[in-house]
């Protein structure tokens, strides 16, 4: 038995899931799976055209995605993750990643989490079921992705992932179990790879962080992914104020990434902006390969730009979507080199 106490915000995330078992919602239910020729999109109002069949779908998630008309030769993908009580449509209507897909012409995709596998509509990246390579959600993403590359002109060399808090952690899964697939990936308010094993390790390591020494957690990536040739560039984002998911959690996913480029434990080199510090890692030619940005006084959420006065959220997903001295969408699209 653990004797830590939990925060009532931490259990509302995940207490639950262990309250209703996993086998009253199995997660290989079959789906429905119409003809190719009746590959059925149906349209909602903020631009996201949901897949109703995109293969196998061991998960049992949902897929939406966007693509911007009228571009021209191989585009970028942007595959994006939501955080917990979050839905596609109102995340992405408050991030505004389609706003910025049709203007710099990339493709975003967005897997979706349904309440029959968790009742807070988290990604269940704390089973080790649902994120084994090509099983359970990791699978039904991976699935979406190659979906999307025979559908669409996809760039392979640009296909990059953002994750939100269980987002963040499904993406640090990602791209740890696929690191050839993806160029780059953020991981913001999330947890790194591997952090926990069921629902009462997952609200420890939120609420404490780990003492995990840096070679085991770099052990943990070289473990799914032992033929790995190359690593995506990682950015990790957290706030120094988050009472959801310990910022402990930000410097163990650093030492983790450290670990598996087989670099050095330095600070980084600094960069200092209003609101917050950007630590940079770089490899021997000059390139960034892993950066840390810490939002000063910023708590458990998506920053999308200045601090608007009075604003309120207007539902569950922007209560984690919140305004900030910049723009975590912004940045990664200029980062990722997105930017037309």
């Amino acid at each position: 038995m653990m004797n830590f106490k939990v925060p009532s915000r931490l259990r509302r995330l995940l207490v639950d899931s262990v309250e209703l078992p996993q086998l009253k919602f199995p997660m290989t239910r079959p789906l429905a799976q119409p003809s190719r020729r009746r590959i059925s999109a149906r349209p909602t109002p903020q631009r996201l055209t949901e897949i109703l069949w995109f293969g196998r779908n061991p998960g049992d998630l949902r897929m939406l995605e966007y693509v911007p008309p009228g571009v021209k030769g191989p585009m970028p993908l942007v595959v994006v993750l939501h955080g917990c009580h979050q839905n596609a449509e109102d995340f992405d209507r408050a991030s505004g990643w389609t706003t910025l897909a049709r203007q710099h012409g990339f493709a975003v995709l967005y897997a979706e989490q349904k309440l029959s596998n968790n009742p807070n509509l988290c990604f269940n990246w704390f089973r080790p079921s649902m994120v084994t390579r090509d099983r359970g959600e990791l699978g039904s993403i991976r699935e979406m992705i190659d979906f999307s590359r025979r559908v669409h002109t996809i760039d392979d060399s640009k296909i990059l992932v953002m994750g939100l808090s269980a987002g963040g952690a499904m993406a640090a899964a990602l791209l740890a179990t696929y690191p050839e697939l993806f160029a780059a990936g953020a991981v913001i308010g999330g947890l790194p790879f591997g952090a926990a094993r069921d629902a009462m390790s997952a609200l420890d390591v939120m609420n404490r962080g780990s003492t995990r020494a840096a070679e085991k957690w770099g052990e943990l990536v070289r473990e799914v992914s032992p033929d790995a040739e190359r690593y995506p560039v990682v950015s990790i984002w957290h706030g120094d104020e988050d009472e959801v998911v310990s910022v402990a959690n930000a410097e163990a996913s650093i030492a983790q990434w450290l670990d598996v480029r087989d670099r050095p434990r330095i600070k980084g080199r600094l960069r200092l902006f209003e609101g917050g510090e950007r630590r940079e890692w770089r490899d021997d030619y000059g390139n960034i390969i892993l950066e840390l940005v810490t939002l000063n006084g910023f708590g458990h959420g998506l920053p999308v730009g200045p601090v608007i006065e009075g604003w309120e959220p207007a539902n569950d997903t922007e209560r984690y979507i919140l305004p900030a001295a910049v723009s975590a969408p912004e940045q990664l699209v200029k980062g990722w080199g997105l930017a037309a």
